[in-house]
């Protein structure tokens, strides 16, 4: 069983840029044991006859038909709720100090 010191939680923190209490390094040393403990057990039953999944229950999409229809928007509908209008296109403001 793969086991963590103190000491690499310490080293990792210092990689991680991330200032911790003596405190709080054993409290991670435990809970990061725990964790390669779980990892441990879910490799023992991880065979190659299993495939990996993401989900518990097979998962699709499910999507609509792409139909075309007459149901469309008229330019006016589309820009009913626009804040500001040019002719039949939206305006928006410049961003990032550009210039128009």
């Amino acid at each position: 069983m793969p086991e963590i010191s103190a000491e690499q939680v310490a080293h990792l923190a210092t990689l991680a840029r991330i200032a911790l209490t003596e405190e709080e390094i054993a409290h991670l040393t435990t809970e990061l044991g725990q964790i390669m403990q779980a990892v441990e057990q879910v490799n023992k039953v991880a065979t190659p006859d299993v495939p990996p999944t993401s989900h518990p229950i097979p998962m699709q999409n499910v999507f609509r038909d792409d139909v075309v229809t007459d149901d469309v928007l008229s330019v006016d509908q589309a820009l009913s709720g626009a804040p500001e209008r040019d002719g039949d296109r939206f305006v928006v403001s410049a961003i990032l100090g550009e210039e128009q």
